[in-house]
Parts: structure tokens; C-alpha cells; sequence
């Protein structure tokens, strides 16, 4: 998407005339299908002005320019595009990103903090905002590759009602590399700006190069694909071992058999916890991408997401996305797609906030079929928790048959966590009447440390203590307390109540600005911070640590005669507890799979606490030699 596309000396004719707004509003009708907010609106009226005097004060009349022009393959826009030759008549594009801030103060990492929406938010220093722009524009599109005819790309920011202090946060000692690579420009830096563009693009170009940015084929850049396959080939935990290699093999030469054929392919591959589906998958994307194949590793959890992409550094996070990203991609765009956490595919990707003309017909799983030519899903039937996942091996091998698409399937047994971990795992599947196991009974001298205690203050003693030993570990929780907002001062409240116990849960997702110290739901996994709140099921599902205590609810419980019983009115999983009363069998198996999901995060050990006394005392008699 692009609202508007003229000449430099157009642009600023249309921005005098008060008539900029009116363009790029009914542009972004036309587009879109509805208006943009009047908080844009105004943005567009403020920013725009003071751009165009820039504009004309440099003298550049017959560049190109490019306003609100979307990222391909994001929802990200960038404010302001203008190209132009350089004297040696090399094609150049500068991003101008524009802010409307009037101050800033210091911030944590790579971020400051400003008032924007009527409140103080934490975000990212511009300079890092606008050069993450200019890199992912760089690696992504083909006319901004590295070649001798390529485009080159520099990139800016222009804060025009920003008065620099003395000592400003913007220029502290941690952002001087990057503001040197990407300037900041204040109102008082007019002339700077005009000389920063003079000096780039002296040369009009009739919008020639514009042009070839808008009409350029997005395909990732053999540096970013070598970026990726280096990242996770110099980890050493992402190492493969026995049939995690026969998997790995399997799935590079069905991607190899398919770029050859031109045939559509789809590979299964199932297994539970500590089965190394993620390692798998890493190592699949690195092989992929060193083979020059447009690989996306993509997932349903915004948390697992958003650590994959840490995984793969700023670069290569390009290629991590989510499921629900390709309600309008076209058809065989992405070669390759590493479907990993399959089992949180839903059956569409739309939601309440999804535009009625913007509306998918599809399921999210043809979305993902049709978006890729290979799509490669690692998945664990037992980790479906909420109803509206459908993602089942069972399905997906269904729909490659029914649509005539190539399918290998392999599962995965053996496995890779620490001694004694698999059999805690059969054991769990057999007490939670999951699946009958060779494990009906836990042997308490197993080496792997699973210990039932009588408080959730023991439990939360244990569990510091091993991070004391410099082991990973978290507390979680069955969904059966609220999950608040933080208050106004960016807290946490204390919602998971027993007894006298009282801790928070992490943050929510897009939960805003957070008080100082408290991680984003992203990052609670292995923040340090993390150690004093609560995890639920869909912030720790895909993570696992040396160590897990887990608060058992009384959402689940066992009842003499009756076995296992699933008790929604204890649940505070709206999504869950829905429809508990017209199908309490899946409600149980929700919520049975939600326990089994958070009793499996532990490399080494599990430590719980069971609310119920009768669920406690079935547990305990399912404990051998204790």
C-alpha cells in the first residue's frame, strides 16, 4: 500500500494548498475500505506542513516522493519516501520517519520514553526505529539488494516540534553508533536536515526511482538468508541428534524434491514435549535459508513469536510470523513455511477487530497451504487448549490428501530432556487419563525431581531456590484466577490468590506501559524479572525451563467413582469455559490438556501445588516409594 506517490515539487504545491490531507484520506478509503482516525488525520496535516517546507527550502523540485508507504509482508508504514540521484547519478531513497514528540525522557535498552495517545509510553528510540525500517526494506525488496544497480537506502527522522536539551536522552552514550547511521533531526535543525539531503540526492530523478521501489519483487536478500542459517548454526544448543536428523533430512529433501517439481508439499511432523520440535525446525530454517529458499518460521503465540525472533536477531525476526499474517498473501509466495507449535492453528484467522470487507473466507489452515508452496508443521495433538484450535495432524493430513498435495508424515519418540524425563512425561499422560502408558506410577527415586507440596508458599520457596542455583525456572498456573490490566501507574495486581498467598500474573499482551522492572508478556519467560509472577498456559506453552512450579486450580479435579471432572466455574478462561455447559467432555479435555501442557515445561523437574484435597491425595497415591 502506498497513499500517495508524486513529484517533490507536487507534493509541496498539494501540501500549500491545504490539500494533502484530502488526498491521502480519500487514497486511504480507496484502499482500505474505510476512514483513517482523526489522531492520523491531524498527524498527516502537522508532520506533512513541516516536511514540505524542508521540502522546498532544499531546493528539490523534481524527486520523487512516496507518503504511508507499507512494508511488504508487515502492517509497518513509513511516513516519508524521497528519491533522487547522487552526483556520481547513483539511484538514491532516503525514509524520513516523522514524529510529532516534544520531549523525551531516558528509557530502558534500546527505547525512550515520550507522551504519546494522551499518556507516557515506552518506544523505540527513533533512530533504531527508523534504521530497523531501512534494513528490512533492504533485505526484503530485490531493487534494494546489493548489486551495481541497486538503490542505495539511507534513512532519518525528523522530530519537527522537538527542542534538543542539553544533555538529551536522545543522544545518550548507548545510541550514538546508531543516530550516526540513522540522524535525528530536531525543529531547530532545519538546516541540517536540508544539507542532510542536498548532500544524498542533488540530483532530481523525474520519479523514476520511486517507481522502482514501489513495483520491486519482495523476496529476502541472500545476506539476511545467510544471516539466519549463521545464527543457528553457531548455536551449539541447536544441535540434532538420531531421528531429530532423519526429521530434518526428510523435510530439506521434500523442499528440494518440490522447488524441482514445481509440486505443492506438506510434511507432519508430530511429537510431545522435549522431542526437540523447535530445534528441529531452527535447524530447518538455517538449511533453508542457506539454500537461498524464502523460508517464514511462523507460530500462534505472540510470546513464542516474539523469542524466536531473539533467537534469530534483528534481521532475521523478517521471517517469523504469525499464523494469522496471510489472510491476503498471494498465492506460492513463500517457498517454505516451518510451522512450528502447529496445534495453535485456529480455524481463521479472523477476529473481532478484523474490517468486514477485510474479512477472510478461508480457514487459516488453506491460508497457510495456499500462501506456501511447502508447509512443514511441527505438532502435538495434546496441546490443543482452547476450542477454536484446530490444528490436528489428523486434519492437516486430510486436507493435503483432499487437495492433492503431496504429504510425508513422521513421528517423533525419542527423548532429549535431561534422565527420567520421558517416563515423567507417560506418567503425566496416564494420571491425567490422557493415554494409557507403560508409567502408571511415579517411581519417586527417578532422578528427574517432581515434589508435591503442601503450600504454594513451599512451592514458591523451591522454585527461587533453583534459580539461586542459577537454573531456569517459573511459576504457572490453571487459568482459574483473573487476569487484570495493570493499574495506572503500569503495575501489576495481585490476582492469583490462596490463601494468604497472593503473586501476579505476567503481564498482558499489549498491556501498554509497564512500571519499571516488569517484563512485557513477551519476555516473562526468561526475564529475570519473570521469577515473581505467574505464568498462565498461553504465556508459558512453548517454553521450557530447568524447572517448573505449577499451582494446580480447581478447574480440574479428581473425584472418586467419577474420575477426572472438569469444573468451569473455577475457570477464568472465558474462551474456554464458553460453551462448558452444552460440551462438558471438551471442556475436561481443554482443560486436562492446559495441565498437562504446564506439568511438561520442566527439563529437570516439576514442582506442584494442588488446590483440591481429594486431587491432591488421587496425585500423591500415584507416587511409588515416596
Amino acid at each position: 500500500m502506498l497513499l500517495y506517490q508524486g513529484t517533490s515539487k507536487e507534493f509541496v504545491s498539494e501540501t500549500t494548498k491545504n490539500a494533502i490531507v484530502d488526498t491521502l484520506v480519500s487514497s486511504f478509503k480507496r484502499q482500505m475500505g474505510y476512514g483513517p482516525s482523526e489522531p492520523e488525520r491531524r498527524s498527516w496535516q502537522n508532520s506533512l506542513r513541516a516536511m514540505a517546507l524542508v521540502v522546498s527550502e532544499s531546493g528539490l523540485k523534481n524527486h520523487g516522493v512516496g507518503i504511508e508507504y507499507q512494508l511488504p509482508g508487515s502492517s509497518k508504514r513509513l511516513d516519508f519516501l524521497i528519491t533522487g540521484l547522487s552526483v556520481d547519478k547513483k539511484k538514491e531513497a532516503v525514509i524520513v520517519e516523522l514524529k510529532q514528540w516534544e520531549k523525551t525522557e531516558p528509557g530502558d535498552g534500546d527505547k525512550v520514553v515520550t507522551f504519546v495517545g494522551q499518556r507516557e509510553r515506552d518506544v523505540l528510540h527513533p533512530s533504531v526505529q527508523v534504521g530497523n525500517y531501512r534494513q528490512y526494506l533492504s533485505d526484503q525488496l530485490v531493487a534494494l539488494h546489493e548489486g551495481e544497480t541497486s538503490i542505495r537506502l539511507s534513512a532519518c527522522s525528523y522530530l519537527h516540534n522537538y527542542s534538543l536539551e542539553k544533555e538529551d536522552p536522545l543522544f545518550e552514550e548507548k545510541f550514538k553508533a546508531v543516530v550516526a547511521k540513522n540522524p535525528v533531526f530536531s525543529k531547530d535543525d532545519v538546516d541540517k536536515l536540508v544539507e542532510y539531503l542536498n548532500g544524498l540526492i542533488p540530483v532530481g530523478d523525474d520519479g523514476s526511482v520511486i517507481d522502482e521501489v514501489v513495483q520491486s519483487k519482495a523476496k529476502p536478500s541472500k545476506k539476511l538468508l545467510d544471516e539466519i542459517h549463521r545464527v543457528v548454526k553457531e548455536d551449539s544448543r541447536y544441535v540434532l541428534l538420531d531421528e531429530q536428523i532423519i526429521a530434518y533430512n526428510r523435510i530439506v529433501a521434500e523442499v528440494k524434491r518440490s522447488a524441482k517439481t514445481g509440486e505443492k508439499a506438506a510434511v507432519i511432523i508430530r511429537g510431545g514435549p522435549g522431542t526437540g520440535k523447535s530445534v528441529i525446525a531452527l535447524n530447518v530454517m538455517g538449511e533453508l535459508s542457506r539454500l537461498g529458499h524464502n523460508t517464514h518460521y511462523v507460530t500462534g503465540s505472540k510470546a513464542f513469536t516474539e523469542t524466536i525472533r531473539k533467537i534469530l536477531g534483528t534481521r532475521g525476526a523478517q521471517q517469523v510470523k504469525f499464523f494469522n499474517s496471510y489472510m491476503a498473501a498471494e498465492a506460492g509466495a513463500i517457498d517454505v513455511m516451518v510451522c512450528d507449535e502447529a496445534h495453535r492453528i485456529r480455524k481463521t484467522s479472523n477476529n473481532m477487530y478484523t474490517k468486514k470487507d477485510k474479512r477472510s473466507k478461508k480457514s487459516q489452515l488453506e491460508e497457510l497451504f495456499d500462501a506456501s508452496k511447502v508447509a512443514v508443521f511441527f505438532i502435538d495433538d495434546r496441546q490443543i487448549v482452547r476450542p477454536d484450535e484446530i490444528g490436528s495432524s489428523a486434519l492437516i493430513a486430510e486436507f493435503a490428501k483432499t487437495h492433492g498435495i503431496r504429504l510425508y508424515e513422521c513421528d517423533l519418540t525419542a527423548q532429549f530432556r535431561c534422565n527420567g524425563s520421558d517416563a515423567f512425561i507417560n506418567w503425566v499422560n496416564h494420571t491425567l487419563a490422557i493415554e494409557v502408558t507403560a508409567n502408571p506410577f511415579w517411581e519417586a527415586s527417578n532422578p528427574y525431581e517432581f515434589k508435591i507440596f503442601g503450600s504454594p508458599e513451599e512451592l514458591e520457596r523451591a522454585i527461587h531456590a533453583k534459580v539461586e542455583e542459577k537454573a531456569t525456572a517459573r511459576m504457572s498456573a490453571g487459568f482459574c484466577w483473573k487476569w487484570s490490566d495493570p493499574d495506572s501507574s503500569g503495575n501489576l495486581l495481585d490476582d492469583v490468590v490462596v490463601g494468604e498467598w497472593k503473586r501476579p500474573w505476567d503481564a498482558k499482551p499489549g498491556a501498554g506501559r509497564l512500571a519499571k522492572g516488569i517484563p512485557p508478556a513477551a519476555l516473562w519467560a526468561y526475564d529475570p524479572n519473570g521469577i515473581g509472577q505467574v505464568g498462565c498456559v498461553y504465556t508459558a506453552q512453548g517454553f521450557e525451563f530447568d524447572y517448573v512450579g505449577v499451582i494446580w486450580g480447581r478447574d480440574l479435579v479428581y473425584r472418586p467413582g467419577r474420575g477426572w471432572v472438569g469444573q468451569a466455574e473455577f475457570s477464568e478462561d472465558s474462551v474456554v469455559k464458553r460453551g462448558a455447559k452444552s460440551n462438558p467432555v471438551e471442556f475436561l479435555k481443554l482443560v486436562k490438556h492446559t495441565y498437562r501442557v504446564l506439568l511438561t515445561r520442566g527439563l529437570k523437574g516439576c514442582f506442584i501445588y494442588i488446590e483440591d484435597e481429594q486431587t491432591r491425595n488421587f496425585v500423591m497415591s500415584r507416587i511409588e516409594n515416596a
